[in-house]
């Protein structure tokens, strides 16, 4: 257990943040960023430059071109539901993404709104008809995120044709805080805080498809590139948000991504 620990803590963890109006991509060490210059899927360097993490203000820890998820991903979530034959995706709006500590807005109209925290895989290089081994390489590390949904437009009375309101709202994709790299991210425990409650835990290992398996299934029709995030599906049930809550997404060897409900 301890060289398991030791291990966690020895990845290393890419943020995205803001320092004097400039943006910039760092490393994490304890409560220190070390400032990064080039590409973040490719060539970098550290510049020398470093910040207390208290002096600078977290990002979403990537830019993604196109945030998918997968839905019913863990026996735990299918309820009386039959257990999917292949992943099965959806898109969420690029714009429904959402740094760590910014809020979470309830939409016009919103009546039933969920959290949902999930590992969230990022992609580091082209990928496209993938065999499992290239789709595995193509992970570049995982985070933390939220899949915020909104029960009533998804299957309610409410419902919509397509999921676009009930998934992709703005803010609706929290993520972060920073992408851990080189980290077994087939077993990490997953649990999500309401108000300090613990309302979900469970491990990574419990997904029905892994992360390679994921993108592999999506690279067979999408091609996948650098900076492309997909969320790897929920856990247990969720509970109904409300204005001034606080929902923490925490996942082992990444951190704790936290967001107020507004």
């Amino acid at each position: 257990m301890a060289k398991t620990q030791a291990k966690i803590a020895s990845v290393p963890l890419y943020v995205r943040y803001t320092h004097d109006s400039s943006t910039a991509y760092g490393i994490l060490d304890g409560d220190t960023v070390r400032e990064i210059r080039g590409d973040l899927f490719g060539s970098q360097a550290e510049t020398g430059a470093t910040h207390p993490l208290a002096n600078v203000k977290l990002l979403a820890p990537c830019v993604p071109g196109k945030i998918m998820a997968v839905g019913l991903n863990y026996k735990s979530h299918l309820g009386g539901r039959p257990q999917p034959a292949h992943p099965e995706m959806f898109y969420k709006a690029v714009t429904s993404l959402q740094d760590p500590g910014g809020p979470i807005e309830i939409p016009r109209d919103a009546t039933d709104l969920h959290y949902e925290g999930e590992l969230v895989i990022v992609i580091g290089k082209r990928v496209r008809n993938a065999s499992k081994e290239d789709a595995r390489a193509a992970i570049f590390g995982v985070t933390c995120g939220n899949d915020v949904s909104e029960r009533n437009w998804q299957h309610g009375q409410g419902k919509d044709l397509q999921w676009w309101r009930a998934k992709g709202c703005d803010t609706f994709a929290p993520l972060g805080p920073a992408i851990a790299t080189g980290l077994d991210y087939g077993n990490l425990q997953l649990q999500t805080r309401l108000n300090g409650e613990v309302v979900q835990k469970q491990t990574t290992g419990d997904l029905i498809f892994d992360c390679p398996s994921i993108v592999e299934w999506v690279s067979g029709w999408v091609t996948l590139l650098p900076g492309d995030i997909i969320y790897t599906g929920t856990p247990g049930s969720t509970r109904k948000l409300s204005a001034g809550d606080v929902v923490e997404v925490e996942i082992e060897g990444i951190g704790v991504l936290r967001n107020p409900v507004c």
